[in-house]
């Protein structure tokens, strides 16, 4: 059974949110401030956490940032404010997703279905192959790691997901509308700066590391695209 951790100072809204998730089938966690939710963080293991932006002793940005240092669990941010720059920073500390108050139970729901979609696993798709090998340049999509000439690289889920999913597509344009369907995986309630804020963040750690037969090249007016100069074989 997946496991969730809810953190917000709000009572009315934790109650909501676990009967919904408990509805989904999570067993589920909560915690009423910053400190409480990575004590508790640590004691479980969680398959999805959901974090109120404005809570005492530590704000969710603190927490995010502490989880993203030792997890890759999937992270929804919840905030009552919905400034772009809260966004933006939910998004480049490590967040999947953002949602901002007031909110329906149901739409968090279904953005927490789809993002436990994209990491489902099932016995029809362990055999397929999900390791991909360009230049200086591997993924494994399994693992989620990446590497560039053997040394690791430190991507979120969701970098991993962009890079692989542009990198195994050589040469095509994505627009942000199709990076947010296809990597967000439903219709997203935010705006296509959100995919800008992720690729800023990617190509900024891929760029840590010499790789001058490929690159995240911006197709201005249109959208992103894996180019690659490494003749074909």
């Amino acid at each position: 059974m997946p496991t969730m951790l809810i953190a917000d100072d709000n009572r009315q809204i934790i109650s909501v949110l676990t009967e919904y998730a408990k509805n989904e089938g999570f067993t589920v966690h909560t915690a009423a401030n910053g400190k409480e939710a990575l004590e508790v963080f640590e004691r479980f293991t969680f398959d999805m956490v959901l974090l109120d932006v404005m809570m005492p002793l530590k704000d969710g940005f603190e927490v995010c940032r502490e989880i993203r240092r030792i997890s890759n669990v999937p992270i929804i941010m919840i905030t009552a404010r919905g400034e772009d720059f809260e966004r933006i920073m939910g998004l480049d500390i490590g967040a999947d997703d953002y949602i901002v108050k007031p909110f329906a139970p149901a739409e968090v729901m279904a953005r927490v279905r789809a993002i436990m979609r994209r990491m489902e696993r099932t016995p029809e798709n362990e055999g397929n192959q999900k390791l991909f090998h360009y230049d200086n340049l591997t993924i494994s999509l399994d693992a989620f790691e990446v590497a560039i000439a053997g040394m690791t690289v430190a991507l979120t889920k969701k970098e991993t997901e962009l890079l692989w999913l542009m990198a195994t597509n050589r040469g095509r344009v994505y627009s942000r509308e199709n990076l947010l369907d296809q990597v967000w995986g439903y219709d997203y309630y935010g705006d296509t700066r959100t995919v800008d804020s992720h690729i800023k963040r990617l190509r900024a750690k891929l760029d840590a590391f010499d790789h001058p037969n490929w690159q995240l090249k911006t197709v201005w007016g249109m959208g992103y695209k894996f180019e690659g100069t490494e003749s074909e074989t």
